[in-house]
């Protein structure tokens, strides 16, 4: 069963306080999908108006990372995570709610069985899209993820 949400959510208070301060908050978590919203308000924008980048791709970036650390939790294992890469594509100024989801949890899970059973580090990538109120999409995130047996 996935952590509760409101639990994730004073976990990032505490260890992720710029995206809490940022207003990042998760809303769904399952071991298929995260959804995570984040309203543009002034202590978030950039000089045009809109969401700094930055803010989106923490939002965008939960998603991912709170699926692949909630699996890590359901395998028992101890078991490092790491985004080694990332890329971005921002299609629409992101103004008012944008929501940020990723159906990418299946990945995961395949992932996590190949570092156990091989001992080797796994590499995957997932993808989340960002979209506004209307569900017209403003910006997508892709974030490869390294999983790697700790010794």
């Amino acid at each position: 069963m996935a952590i509760s949400t409101s639990k994730f959510n004073t976990f990032t208070f505490f260890k992720l306080p710029s995206a809490w301060w940022c207003g990042v908050r998760l809303k769904h978590l399952d071991n298929q999908k995260a959804i995570a919203t984040v309203t543009h308000r002034w202590i978030n924008q950039n000089p045009f108006k809109s969401m700094f980048w930055a803010v989106q791709g923490m939002a965008a970036e939960l998603v991912t990372g709170a699926m692949v650390s909630d699996q890590i939790r359901e395998s028992g294992r101890k078991i490092s995570m790491l985004v080694q890469n990332n890329t971005a594509n921002f299609s629409k100024k992101a103004t008012g709610k944008i929501t940020f989801t990723c159906e990418d949890g299946h990945l995961i899970a395949d992932a996590i069985q190949k570092t156990i059973e091989t001992g080797e580090g796994q590499k995957f990538w997932m993808k989340s899209f960002g979209a506004n109120k209307d569900g017209v999409l403003v910006s997508t995130f892709n974030f490869e993820w390294t999983v790697r047996l700790k010794k």
